[in-house]
């Protein structure tokens, strides 16, 4: 099964790091891609500029309305991503939780639809 996995973090988080500590942190996280590549897990994964670049897009009565920004009013902010591949939510739950920066925020591990038809309206 796949799984897409969501790094939220605090940017305030993220701004308190020294630039060793942010450094240390991006060789950690680093060294754990290669782990997740080398175990044949890993199919993608791409870290996200901040939150303060976004734009967020909303069509309302056929109008695009473009906000800078996050849309969510939340301290957490996506940071980035990692799709993986794993047995079950069991093992995928336990992939994201060695993610390095889980320690500073927290990671949303979901289950990718693998089929279009299959999908659930909600």
């Amino acid at each position: 099964m796949k799984f897409l996995c969501l790094a939220y973090e605090e940017q305030k988080t993220l701004d308190d790091l020294s630039h060793d500590q942010w450094q240390a942190l991006r060789a950690e996280t680093l060294a754990y891609v290669e782990v997740l590549r080398n175990s044949g897990h890993l199919i993608l994964t791409h870290a996200l500029q901040s939150a303060r670049t976004a734009e967020t897009v909303r069509v309302r009565d056929g109008s695009p309305r473009v906000v800078d920004g996050p849309y969510a009013e939340t301290k957490e902010q996506l940071g980035g991503f990692f799709l993986i591949e794993a047995r079950d939510m069991r093992q995928a739950v336990e992939l994201a939780s060695r993610w390095p920066s889980a320690r500073l925020g927290s990671i949303e591990v979901r289950p990718i639809e693998e089929e279009l038809k299959e999908a659930r309206r909600y």
